[in-house]
């Protein structure tokens, strides 16, 4: 075990094993509140010509990510009395 403590801190490497354009050209780990993650990067251009890092970012333990949360529809607020 490491002396080192890793909590909120990541790093990313060179994608050595890249086979195809849309694979990431970095990638690594990274930690957030002692959760482990996956981080990929991919250096992009700005249309005004300034490069800049994409990031994904996956967990480690293959767990899914949550369903985004659904906006009420109107008719949900159809039959809602209004105090004022």
């Amino acid at each position: 075990m490491s002396d080192f403590d890793n909590t909120n801190r990541g790093a990313l490497f060179k994608n050595t094993k890249r086979t195809n354009d849309k694979a990431p050209e970095y990638n690594g780990s990274l930690n957030v509140d002692g959760t482990d993650y996956w981080i990929s990067g991919w250096i992009k251009e700005s249309k005004d010509g300034n490069k800049f890092f994409s990031l994904s970012v996956q967990p480690k333990d293959g767990a899914s990510k949550p369903a985004p949360k659904s906006k009420p529809k109107q008719e949900d607020f159809d039959d809602c009395d209004v105090p004022f």
